[in-house]
């Protein structure tokens, strides 16, 4: 899958969920490849965008152990519970060293699921999880 189709997918499933939560889950989505301990801004949308790579290291603090093991496949992803602010709040293996971070900058995953609304707007997130594990970033099929 090419950068740009992916991008297209991120949209489309952040807009089903909103719509499907009544509110926006997502205001901040990026996409970040990781090498050789270096990050590189592939895709940005969202409100903080000058401020967004300075403060990378310390949003990304509270799930930094769980991205920098070895263990996910592509389309697996993780939740940061209490990260708050412009914390991450998720992230998401789109291929090899890459990575879609998701974030609220208003509100904590705690607080956002804590709205029913929220069991609904998992099911395109799940979706777009499936789509990156069969077609990662980088790959064709």
């Amino acid at each position: 899958m090419t950068l740009d189709e992916a991008t297209k997918l991120i949209k489309g499933c952040a807009s089903r969920m909103n719509d499907l939560y009544e509110d926006v889950v997502f205001d901040e989505l990026t996409i970040v490849q990781f090498a050789d301990r270096k990050g590189k801004i592939l895709s940005y949308i969202g409100p903080r965008k000058d401020d967004f790579q300075k403060n990378f290291l310390s949003d990304v603090e509270g799930l930094r152990s769980e991205l920098m093991s070895l263990k996910h496949g592509n389309g697996d992803f993780e939740f940061a519970r209490h990260g708050g602010g412009t914390r991450f709040d998720a992230f998401m293996v789109l291929g090899d060293g890459v990575y879609l971070m998701c974030n609220n900058t208003t509100q904590s995953m705690n607080e956002i699921t804590k709205n029913t609304r929220w069991f609904n707007a998992q099911v395109p997130f799940v979706d777009l999880s499936e789509k990156f594990r069969v077609n990662p970033v980088g790959h064709s099929t």
